[in-house]
């Protein structure tokens, strides 16, 4: 294979400006874990505050996206959109995942949570069978590249 049919389109770096701002109006994104060599990606939602990523999750028994937490050391969340022909963005924010503390959590009233947060998705769970989780990504490398 050349190479020589396929189309390309030159990306470049953003400033901290762009980034910001993108992610203050993006709160979706993938969520990159890992475990004994394995990879796990699961779609979030999230909310920025300029310095962390907040990240809403549903435990549940036997949640297999729990047990990769428990394992990953850095995770990785990939936030990303593209609108045809050839205009598009992408931000990749590495850091450690922790669950946010009781006292923590009570700083996210449940009003305030469904405002900052896209409804929780579950996927064939009872709402009753999960537990509501807040982690927060520590941001320790944070990249954006768009097009245009």
């Amino acid at each position: 294979m050349t190479g020589d049919h396929i189309e390309y389109t030159y990306t470049h770096g953003m400033t901290e400006e762009d980034v910001q701002e993108i992610l203050k109006e993006t709160n979706t994104g993938v969520l990159g874990l890992s475990r004994d060599g394995s990879a796990y990606a699961i779609p979030v939602a999230f909310h920025y505050d300029g310095e962390r990523f907040i990240i809403r999750l549903g435990r549940h028994a036997d949640s297999e996206k729990m047990s990769f937490i428990e394992t990953t050391a850095s995770a990785c969340l990939t936030c990303y959109d593209y609108e045809p022909p050839d205009t598009s963005w992408s931000i990749i924010a590495r850091g450690p995942l922790r669950e946010l503390d009781a006292a923590e959590h009570e700083a996210y009233p449940d009003a305030d949570i469904n405002e900052a947060f896209i409804p929780l998705r579950i996927f064939g769970e009872a709402p009753e069978e999960l537990e509501p989780a807040l982690f927060e990504l520590s941001v320790m490398e944070l990249t954006g590249r768009r097009t245009g």
